[in-house]
């Protein structure tokens, strides 16, 4: 079994928020594959399915971002997975928009929603889905940004970006990151 989780903020007004492209992502894996309907568990919203022969389960953390640890280290302590079974989807600054990076382990370069995933697993070795939203050019200006909605401008991209994700998502099964980097480049390409 593999855990997926998508960062973001539960509140209704905060869905196109930036910062909530990783339940974004998620939502489109789970609505392009089938996955069961979301239901409420381990603080957070849970849809299962399958993917390559691959048991996934998908996971929302409800506990706004700052406290996201909480949920995967419950739903990981359940299911008693290894860290490297575990893929997080989150928002990028420093990667533009559309654009899509992979790796396993590393620091939270600020994301508070990847600093307390470290905090509460005790291990930072797990996949990250680096999802680009560009970055606002002040750093005083960050808050405001990632809190704030994709643009009417942004729609076009973000569409194509989402799609594409899901699209290449069955690479991530078959540990092919890099082949499921290169897919989303592809059918991202203008």
């Amino acid at each position: 079994m593999l855990l997926w989780v998508g960062l973001g903020n539960p509140e209704p007004g905060m869905q196109l928020n930036r910062h909530n492209i990783g339940f974004m992502a998620v939502d489109c894996i789970a609505q392009k594959y089938g996955f069961s309907p979301w239901r409420k568990r381990f603080r957070g919203e849970v849809a299962e399915g399958n993917l390559n022969g691959e048991k996934i389960l998908l996971l929302k953390p409800m506990t706004y971002m700052n406290l996201s640890g909480e949920s995967v280290q419950q739903t990981a302590s359940f299911y008693k997975l290894p860290i490297d079974a575990i893929i997080v989807f989150h928002d990028e600054l420093d990667l533009l928009p559309g654009r899509i990076r992979i790796k396993q382990g590393g620091g939270a370069a600020g994301h508070n929603g990847l600093r307390s995933i470290d905090q509460r697993m005790g291990n930072s070795n797990y996949w990250r889905i680096r999802m680009g939203i560009g970055h606002p050019g002040n750093k005083a200006l960050v808050s405001g940004y990632v809190l704030s909605n994709f643009s009417k401008n942004d729609q076009l991209w973000l569409n194509q970006f989402l799609d594409a994700t899901a699209e290449a998502a069955p690479l991530l099964v078959q540990q092919r990151q890099d082949a499921f980097m290169t897919k989303v480049a592809l059918l991202t390409k203008e």
